[in-house]
């Protein structure tokens, strides 16, 4: 059974984005916990050519792991920057300075529900430039 979805306020949304990115940038695992539901989800994408979970990962204590992990490998390299991601609140992740992904997130009720990481190199060709949009 899926939840329903509620509203979720901007500042609610940005308020949990904030602290998740503050969590990953510092290494504050237990930050990570507080801002993380007991029932996330994490999904990612590396088409093959990037390191990638093959399976949902379902849970704080494993999700915390997975990403406790990944901001270890990446130690002081990594910078985070929230970003939208198809019209989603997101972060795009850079290691040295190059986009290593991106995740868009899913808030409900103030914590992080939903983690889709898209390390693909081939989908993430444009993140990083602006498209103008015009009529």
């Amino acid at each position: 059974a899926r939840r329903p979805r509620g509203i979720v306020s901007p500042t609610e949304t940005r308020n949990a984005i904030q602290a998740f990115q503050q969590a990953i940038e510092t290494g504050d695992l237990q930050g990570l916990l507080d801002i993380l539901a007991p029932d996330v989800v994490v999904l990612s994408d590396g088409g093959g050519l990037k390191q990638a979970v093959r399976q949902p990962v379902v849970g704080v204590a494993k999700v915390a792991r997975l990403l406790a992990v990944g901001m270890d490998r990446a130690g002081s390299r990594m910078s985070v920057e929230p970003v939208q991601v198809n019209g989603h609140p997101g972060l795009i992740l850079r290691l040295g300075g190059e986009v290593d992904g991106v995740v868009a997130m899913r808030v409900e009720d103030g914590l992080v529900t939903g983690l889709y990481f898209v390390r693909n190199p081939e989908k993430l060709s444009g993140v990083g430039r602006e498209i103008a949009v015009g009529r």
